[in-house]
């Protein structure tokens, strides 16, 4: 007795597809909306528990929400489809300024910090700033970077005594000979290296509850601007509203008039972080942000097969200040890249 052909397990096959691409897609879609309210929230709100962290990977739902957006249409899944939308462009209008340049540099600002050494006394200088993980970065490989990118002020976060005096035996010296470290329990401390001398230097510029952040001023070009290194508390089990308290802190700094600052420094926050955006306020801007060359993430970099993902270390300046030519760079043992820029005052 011939058997006629079994035609319905084909025919089921793009029916499961469909099916799963649709369980998938509302998965995925659940994911970008918890990343795209967190990041929504008031700084309040983003100080509870975990929510630190999940703010600080805002713009990979982008990429979640614009996959879950593909699925949806695949499976014919219109609702879901329609509030993958609405995520992607959230994350497209907060993220989006980072790739258009808000101001640029002049090309004296460019060609004074492209010459062969530093050139101090003029309004510009390329600055770098690079959490040394608790003086396990390499001091030689810090030394080389501040020479091959003629930086002028450095700022380092977490370093030891042992780590400063490897870093002056590697010859710091011969580039940034003026300098201002503190510590504030004895162990761990952050500092300021400058290539001019360093004017009304202190321990605690800002009296903060996380650590102490010298700070130093520094003439650019007849122009004074205030350094501060800056390391406040990471947002870890236990410590989420120390996180929050060490970063309301910092933006008591806009109440400091008369003086310009830059602040540079491990803020363990993100752009993303509401209470980040409020250490900026109306006075300050986001050397990556008002750059436009798009996203600088510096940490986590020392860790096998998972890339940098996020910004927590960040260059502010101040009013009346250009930013250009930002850009993260690999130093080993450091969890951290160095965060340089180029800096420009009127």
């Amino acid at each position: 007795m011939a058997r006629t052909p079994n035609s319905s397990a084909p025919a089921a096959r793009p029916k499961r597809r469909r099916l799963l691409s649709g369980l998938l897609a509302a998965l995925l879609m659940i994911v970008a909306v918890l990343g795209t309210v967190a990041r929504a929230l008031p700084a309040d709100l983003q100080a509870l528990p975990y929510v630190p962290v999940v703010v600080s990977l805002a713009p990979w739902f982008a990429l979640i929400a614009a996959l879950a957006l593909l699925l949806a249409l695949f499976s014919n899944r219109w609702i879901v489809a329609l509030v993958a939308l609405a995520c992607v462009a959230a994350q497209v209008w907060w993220q989006s300024p980072f790739f258009r340049p808000q101001q640029a540099l002049s090309q004296a600002a460019v060609s004074a910090v492209g010459q062969a050494h530093a050139v101090t006394g003029d309004h510009y200088a390329r600055v770098m700033t690079l959490n040394v993980f608790k003086g396990q970065a390499d001091p030689q490989a810090v030394v080389d970077l501040v020479r091959d990118e003629r930086v002028e002020v450095l700022a380092l976060q977490e370093t030891t005594d042992a780590f400063v005096k490897q870093l002056e035996a590697d010859g710091i010296g011969d580039y940034l000979p003026y300098s201002q470290v503190s510590s504030s329990d004895g162990v761990y401390g952050n500092g300021l290296w400058s290539a001019v001398a360093l004017d009304r230097p202190v321990d605690d510029e800002v009296n903060s509850s996380a650590s102490f952040m010298p700070a130093g001023t520094v003439d650019m070009g007849g122009t004074p601007v205030r350094f501060i290194s800056v390391h406040t508390t990471s947002p870890q089990p236990g410590y989420w509203s120390q996180w929050n308290r060490a970063l309301n802190e910092l933006s008591l700094m806009q109440q400091k008039t008369g003086t310009a600052y830059v602040m540079m420094g491990d803020f363990n926050a993100t752009y993303d972080h509401a209470v980040f955006r409020d250490v900026l306020g109306s006075r300050f801007s986001d050397a990556a942000r008002q750059a436009g060359h798009g996203l600088v993430f510096t940490w986590p970099a020392n860790r096998t097969g998972v890339p940098t993902f996020a910004g927590i270390d960040h260059i502010v300046i101040d009013r009346g200040m250009v930013a250009g030519q930002v850009q993260s760079k690999h130093v080993n043992g450091s969890d951290h890249a160095a965060l340089l820029a180029t800096l420009q005052v009127s």
